[in-house]
């Protein structure tokens, strides 16, 4: 499984009403972080989870949703985290 998959599968934790996800990490070849084999991947995602909670507790979620994959497998993650009522 691609950690791209493993993201996914991850995140669905969170029944994401929509989920886009692109791997950035060709863009910061040589960088620090892409040495180690961390990548560098930009979310969008929109659950009802994230209703009634601010930005922090919405990184949070997804933050806990990836779990160890935080540690090793992606090194840079931006997150652009909605409710439904927010697209």
């Amino acid at each position: 499984m691609s950690v791209a998959q493993a993201i996914r599968a991850r995140l669905a934790a969170l029944e994401p009403e929509s989920l886009d996800l692109t791997d950035e990490s060709g863009e910061h070849a040589g960088h620090e972080g892409a040495k180690g084999g961390g990548g560098h991947y930009r979310l969008t995602i929109v659950s009802p989870r994230f209703a009634g909670k601010g930005p922090v507790e919405r990184h949070r979620l997804v933050y806990g949703a990836l779990g160890p994959l935080m540690h090793k497998e992606i090194h840079a993650l931006a997150i652009e985290a909605l409710a439904p009522d927010e697209i």
